[in-house]
C-alpha cells in the first residue's frame, strides 16, 4: 500500500491559477509512475495528466494541454500539478495515483489513489 496526499485544491475564479501537490512518504514513490485524475460530479473519473518515474517524460489529456503542468521532485517526494487559465469545466476533485503502467498516450492505469483535493473554479 501506498498513501499519497494531495493539497492545494480551493476556490478559485475562472482565469486563475492553483498548484496541486500530491506528496507521500513512501522510499518506493519514485519509482512510480505519478497520475493527475479528476472527477466532476456526474461525471466518470478522467486522467489529467501523468509523469513517468524512470525520464521524467509526461503526458496530457487536450483538455490540460497549455495549461497544465506536471512536475516531480524525487527529493521531496512530491508530484505537484500546476493549472493556469482555469475554467469552471475544470471543476472536480483530483486525485493522484500511482501508476500500475507507463505514462504514455491518453489512458493510464492507476493503482495506488489519494484521497482527492476539491478544485472549484467560478464564473
Amino acid at each position: 500500500q501506498v498513501q499519497l496526499v494531495e493539497s492545494g485544491g480551493g476556490l478559485v475564479q475562472a482565469g486563475g491559477s492553483l498548484r496541486l501537490s500530491c506528496v507521500s512518504s513512501e522510499r518506493t514513490f519514485n519509482r512510480y509512475a505519478i497520475g493527475w485524475f479528476r472527477q466532476a460530479p456526474g461525471k466518470e473519473r478522467e486522467g489529467v495528466s501523468c509523469i513517468s518515474s524512470s525520464d521524467g517524460s509526461t503526458a496530457y489529456q487536450d483538455s490540460a494541454k497549455g495549461r497544465f503542468t506536471i512536475s516531480r521532485d524525487t527529493a521531496k517526494n512530491t508530484v505537484d500539478l500546476q493549472m493556469n487559465s482555469l475554467k469552471p469545466e475544470d471543476t472536480a476533485v483530483y486525485y493522484c495515483a500511482t501508476l500500475s503502467g507507463p505514462c504514455r498516450g491518453r489512458t493510464w492505469m492507476a493503482h495506488y489513489w489519494g484521497q482527492g483535493t476539491q478544485v472549484t473554479v467560478s464564473s
